[in-house]
């Protein structure tokens, strides 16, 4: 085994060990980020959060619910952007309670930290934002993980020098998520070597939705390409990353944020279950 890639998993179960309510985590699998791209409301949340904590617990994988409680980050004026601060944050808290698991959010703002810490086990600085210092210095004085998304614009040994600005901040556990690369102006791509070199650093996860998207259309509205979503998760677990990065709905074209690219919910036990059997191949090599 690569030195980076042994290094990584004990930097992975390391941190998984110290979020709240995290499960699973003794059987060498990967762990899974996932949920809806944006809180719509609490039923949609608890129906979605229900659904894949079965799954996980069946398969046996290490999960966190994830939910935007704003999207700050959108081309449009009158594009969705959320149900209300602190209202979507105390659905994110009653989910953690209802099902005994752990959540993660995506801040925008430094203060946005402190007050998203008080409802979620981890912090996600979005990729557009990843070069924010102020931002990611006050997301790692919280004490909670931060999930780091790589920006589109950032070669992957660039990341580097983001997780040292949490380390430096006092805070060990930082994850990076690859979420691709522009490719022109209307796509992205994954570069697989990416995750080799990441995890020399830091756990990485890889992000199958986001990863896909075809932004910058002329409506304003994303695209993407969901049919390639098990291809893109495959590649991931080949490749040796320590989680997995999904969002999902039970009605993603009818979805207020993203659906283009987000997974349909009855597909989620199928993919998981096909991503299991290759992790198990994998880490008996």
């Amino acid at each position: 085994m690569k030195a980076s890639n042994y290094t990584s998993k004990i930097k992975m179960k390391n941190i998984l060990n110290e979020i709240p309510n995290i499960k699973n985590t003794d059987n060498d699998n990967f762990f899974l980020l996932a949920g809806p791209c944006a809180i719509e409301g609490e039923v949609m949340a608890l129906k979605i959060a229900e659904k894949i904590v079965k799954i996980t617990d069946k398969l046996k994988i290490p999960y966190v619910f994830k939910g935007s409680f704003k999207k700050a980050n959108r081309s449009k004026i009158d594009s969705f952007t959320g149900i209300g601060d602190e209202k979507a944050l105390k659905i994110l808290a009653k989910v953690s309670k209802t099902f005994d698991i752990p959540t993660i959010t995506d801040i925008h703002s430094v203060n946005d930290a402190e007050r998203a810490a008080n409802y979620v086990d981890v912090l996600q600085i979005p990729a557009f934002l990843t070069r924010q210092t102020d931002l990611i210095i006050s997301a790692a004085k919280t004490g909670k993980v931060v999930n780091l998304k790589k920006g589109q614009f950032m070669s992957p040994k660039a990341m580097k020098y983001v997780v040292e600005k949490v380390n430096k901040s006092g805070n060990n556990k930082a994850w990076i998520t690859e979420r691709g690369t522009m490719f022109g102006y209307k796509d992205m791509i994954v570069d697989f070597r990416g995750i080799s070199e990441m995890r020399d650093f830091a756990p990485v996860i890889i992000d199958v939705t986001h990863s896909l998207q075809l932004p910058n259309q002329s409506d304003g509205i994303t695209q993407g390409r969901p049919e390639m979503i098990e291809t893109i998760a495959r590649a991931g677990v080949v490749n040796n990353v320590d989680g997995i990065f999904i969002e999902t709905h039970f009605d993603p074209m009818n979805a207020n944020s993203d659906g283009a690219t987000m997974l349909d919910l009855k597909y989620l036990e199928s993919l998981l279950k096909n991503l299991t059997i290759i992790r198990k191949t994998i880490v008996s090599l």
